[in-house]
């Protein structure tokens, strides 16, 4: 039975480059896939994993209607046999609703790929759709890790090199680039929640002691 499956995971924990191989995979059977994507590291149109794999994508704007597009397709003579989205968590709940008639209209698998939460650590109303309505939802096993070691759970926002908790829920960025305007880390809870970055640890651990410490005094003479 065909299947709208949901893989989550945090930022940096292979998402993309898992679409990229389903996709390898599967037309290497002879099957015929469509991919969509929405606001890629790569640009319009790409869907890009960290490893340097690249592919030419569908960029999924607001309005777009993925129903409707793969129904135009097949009665134009087209074939497709799956369907990849990456990026999902930026659909809108409308869209997602269109990946799942997909599915049970058209008979094709849906394989939708995106983080679940935002920098606030609320759910994307995308990815909150999918869990909704996914037959199965998958967390990818390759873990991130946050600087301290702990797998990474949380998306972190940085300006200027410092995390943020506030601001638009849609900034288009990526993981690595401290010095960037607007960039992103990925955090355990724990260093979430106390809003500590690496930056952030490593400026803690080379600042001076916060007590002060008094310097030794001479012997009183009487």
């Amino acid at each position: 039975m065909p299947e709208l499956v949901f893989f989550s995971g945090t930022m940096d924990c292979g998402k993309s480059t898992l679409a990229l191989q389903i996709e390898h995979n599967r037309s290497t059977r002879g099957l015929q896939g469509m991919i969509f994507t929405r606001n890629d590291r790569a640009g319009e149109g790409r869907l890009s994993s960290r490893l340097g794999l690249v592919t030419d994508a569908v960029e999924a704007r607001d309005g777009f209607d993925f129903h409707s597009h793969l129904v135009r397709h097949l009665t134009a003579g087209g074939r497709t046999d799956y369907v990849i989205v990456d990026e999902a968590q930026f659909l809108t709940p409308d869209q997602i609703d269109q990946l799942a008639r997909i599915v049970d209209d058209l008979g094709m698998d849906v394989f939708a790929f995106g983080i679940a939460t935002d920098f606030r650590t609320r759910l994307f109303p995308g990815s909150q759709r999918l869990m909704e309505l996914a037959d199965r939802i998958e967390v990818l096993q390759v873990e991130a890790l946050c600087w301290c070691g702990a797998r990474a759970t949380h998306n972190a926002r940085t300006v200027g090199g410092k995390m943020v908790v506030e601001g638009a829920q849609v900034v288009v960025g990526d993981v690595g680039e401290p010095t960037a305007e607007v960039g992103y880390e990925v955090l355990c809870r724990r260093h979430h929640r106390r809003r500590l970055t690496a930056a952030g640890a490593r400026a803690g651990a080379l600042s001076p002691d916060v007590l002060p410490v008094d310097a030794p005094t001479a012997p009183h003479m009487r």
